[in-house]
């Protein structure tokens, strides 16, 4: 019971250290919870974690058909995704401040969740070199050769939850301050965000073209 606790907690360690580095799907979920709260902020967070989850699995697994196909797809995928990306922060851009983005963006109904999550959880997917990154892990923690088993399992579900509880923490910690932050401000770092958004897509298209 104590090993395989080991095995859980390796992967919470794994989703943390996933998780934290700031990225465009960290100034995504910030730039939700400045604009939409808690809830919006938090469930794209969710998708991220989700999409950890299911990467950290196609490693953890040996699923190598699965991500072989993923590395292959890759240019492509991450072109799809860096568009997006791009789009997402002129979006930002342009509805930074206005009084009609506010009131719509502070309404976080249960369709405007699940897109934040849908959304979340397909950018990231759309990263397919992060495989690389959990077969390296996997790799050194001596799963993902023997096709799965109960140690892989545990190791998967500490990814998802460590990656989901940095998430949880982060967007919390940016709702507390939201409420601190005078609309104006908020518009400003929107923007921000936007500016920075942009410029990480178009780093995404330079390296898929690139590749």
């Amino acid at each position: 019971m104590a090993s395989e606790l080991a095995f859980l907690e390796r992967g919470l360690l794994i989703g943390l250290a996933i998780a934290a580095p700031v990225g465009p799907m960290a100034l995504l979920c910030i730039r939700r919870t400045l604009e939409r709260g808690w809830p919006s902020g938090f469930a794209s967070g969710l998708g991220i974690a989700s999409a950890d989850g299911v990467y950290a699995a196609v490693a953890a697994f040996g699923l190598t058909a699965v991500s072989g196909l993923l590395l292959r797809e890759g240019r492509w995928v991450q072109l799809a995704g860096g568009v997006a990306i791009v789009g997402l922060g002129l979006q930002g851009l342009l509805r930074a401040g206005t009084a009609a983005g506010a009131a719509e963006e502070m309404r976080p109904i249960p369709a405007g969740l699940v897109g934040a999550y849908a959304s979340c959880l397909a950018l990231t997917l759309a990263n397919p070199p992060t495989i690389l990154s959990f077969v390296a892990i996997m790799a050194g923690l001596g799963i993902g050769t023997q096709g799965g088993g109960r140690p892989a399992a545990l190791v998967v579900l500490g990814v998802l939850l460590g990656s989901a509880a940095w998430w949880a923490l982060l967007t919390a910690a940016i709702a507390r301050a939201r409420a601190r932050i005078g609309p104006r401000t908020r518009a400003w770092i929107t923007r921000l965000a936007g500016l920075l958004l942009m410029a990480l897509g178009v780093a995404s298209l330079v390296a898929a073209f690139r590749q």
